[in-house]
């Protein structure tokens, strides 16, 4: 299917260091956001500019853990607490595949949520 853009709609590319915003003074525009402090900003910078965003490097660590959960054997019993963390993951994985599918993204899926106990 074609792309369809309107006048004026072409593609806007605009470079916004949030490392360097706090020494200039600006603002982005009507949201600002703070990204805390880094002790290595400059490593920081370069791993979102030339390897993976925020949000991709949560996505690939979420499916290293769906892997991991679906092949996790404890040794010890877990306790309630432990129980209910694992759980709690599980949910979030599971609404996160669905929204990936929902956008038509490739998604893995925990074991159906199921309890970890």
């Amino acid at each position: 299917m074609p792309t369809f853009k309107l006048p004026l709609s072409g593609d806007v590319v605009q470079s916004i260091n949030p490392f360097t915003a706090f020494m200039t003074g600006g603002q982005f525009g009507l949201i600002n956001i703070n990204l805390g402090q880094s002790s290595e900003p400059k490593v920081e910078e370069d791993v979102l500019s030339d390897v993976a965003t925020y949000g991709k490097q949560l996505g690939r660590i979420g499916d290293a853990l769906i892997v991991l959960l679906d092949h996790f054997h404890p040794r010890a019993p877990l306790t309630g607490e432990e129980t209910a963390a694992i759980d709690a993951l599980k949910e979030m994985l599971e609404k996160i595949a669905q929204v990936k599918e929902r956008h038509h993204r490739p998604a893995l899926h925990p074991d159906a949520v199921a309890p970890a106990s």
